[in-house]
């Protein structure tokens, strides 16, 4: 009897694409859906002490969870937000409304796992490259790049509540 024994996906560190840091974060695709056969995508973050996280919003095609490294990341799930530390985990399924950003004074370090793959390089280039134009972009732009990726920027969700996730 032949076992099927496909190989293992190899990505040393110096091998992996990293962006940033762009508004004082940095992004490293760890595992990006298109080397696991889109099965997940892991993406590794930092984010500097007072610098921005992600503003509300929802995905349609794929969950969103974090484990935390190390500092501490302020999440947002549903309206309420929470502070997880180092060991922490959260998952957020397919349109589930949520947010983070880094709390404290030293830098966050965590895991974005995303199920299934979902090609969000694309979407952290594209924020990277938004992020290093002489002028800013507009909430608009962003929020129309963001709808591209499968990600619904719900800006005023904290403090509209008649905003829905679907």
């Amino acid at each position: 009897m032949t076992i099927p024994e496909p190989n293992a996906v190899w990505r040393p560190v110096a091998e992996t694409e990293r962006l940033g840091p762009v508004t004082g974060n940095s992004t490293r695709f760890v595992a990006p859906g298109d080397s696991v056969r889109r099965e997940f995508g892991l993406f590794e973050i930092t984010i500097e002490p007072g610098r921005p996280g992600a503003v509300p919003h929802y995905h349609q095609g794929f969950s969103e969870s974090f484990y935390v490294i190390s500092g501490r990341l302020a999440v947002m799930s549903g309206r309420d937000w929470r502070v997880a530390g180092s060991g922490d985990f959260l998952h957020v399924p397919p349109h589930g409304m949520h947010a983070f950003r880094g709390h404290g004074d030293e830098p966050t370090r965590f895991l974005i796992l995303f199920v299934p793959g979902a090609p969000r390089e694309r979407y952290f280039r594209g924020l990277a490259e938004l992020g290093r134009r002489p002028e800013p972009p507009t909430p608009e732009e962003v929020d129309a790049f963001a709808r591209e990726c499968d990600q619904v920027n719900v800006r005023d969700w904290a403090s509209n509540p008649l905003v829905h996730g679907d």
